[in-house]
């Protein structure tokens, strides 16, 4: 009986949580955000307005934990993230709003359904993040991004895990690693029960409290991991490999080991 009352409480937790990020988006949209653009310009308006969402996920983050939805733990998260490429996995709906909370004037790539969505379209075109056009246009845009010193964050998956499935990377998050030449920075986040991934919706509340555990692993470089004067096609590939193994959440490693030269 007091599982069932707690799994009960967590699902109303869980609808009062997107109703708050929903009329927050709006908010931020409606009157925060026009302030902005009336009265800071340029590249402070961009931090400004990410630093607002920071914040606000933060509270959206604690009004969870404090409903007792879910519970997180963020390990290692180094003091300068400037100019980073992050490379997570993607097990949540959440993984995005947790990172960003955790993170300073974090960018992304939004696909292009968001540009239209009434709770975020506002929020995603203050913060000024990229759309995910084409990749001859994207690599450029993220590269300039890059080294005015942002710190970019990127699902190498694409989409959210599939649970019980192994990690099924695209090779563009590879592909700008090499041409950008930026510090990566690995994140593995775990989950421990199913808990909003593309197959459960938000209404399919797991029976135990979930809890996310987000480790930031030891930064390195592209040229770090793969022999020198490598195809970048080829490099792109290998590191392709490592973040495959790295970003699994059943592996334990906290370093990356240079065994670029499998291919497999």
């Amino acid at each position: 009986m007091a599982a069932q009352l707690s799994r009960w409480w967590r699902l109303l937790g869980t609808m009062l949580g997107f109703t708050l990020f929903g009329g927050g988006g709006i908010l931020l949209t409606i009157f925060w955000f026009p302030l902005l653009a009336l009265f800071v310009r340029g590249e402070l308006r961009r931090r400004w307005a990410q630093g607002s969402i920071r914040h606000s996920f933060r509270l959206f983050m604690r009004f969870l934990k404090m409903m007792g939805v879910l519970d997180y733990r963020v390990e290692g998260i180094p003091a300068n993230l400037e100019g980073t490429l992050v490379l997570a996995n993607h097990p949540s709906l959440l993984d995005y709003v947790l990172l960003a909370s955790e993170m300073p004037n974090c960018d992304c790539i939004v696909k292009e359904a968001l540009w239209r969505n009434p709770f975020v379209a506002g929020v995603v075109r203050a913060a000024d993040y990229i759309p995910n056009v084409v990749a001859e246009r994207l690599l450029p845009l993220c590269i300039e991004r890059i080294r005015q010193g942002g710190i970019l964050l990127i699902f190498p998956e694409g989409t959210r895990t599939t649970p019980g499935e192994p990690l099924r990377l695209q090779r563009g998050a590879a592909q700008l690693a090499v041409r950008s030449g930026a510090r990566l920075q690995p994140v593995r986040i775990h989950c421990s029960a199913r808990f909003l991934t593309k197959q459960h919706k938000w209404f399919h509340v797991p029976t135990h409290k979930p809890v996310f555990t987000v480790q930031f692993l030891p930064q390195c470089q592209a040229q770090d991991l793969v022999p020198a004067h490598e195809p970048p096609s080829l490099a792109a590939r290998h590191l392709t490999h490592h973040f495959t193994r790295v970003l699994s959440p059943g592996n334990q490693d906290p370093v990356w080991t240079q065994d670029a030269t499998s291919p497999n």
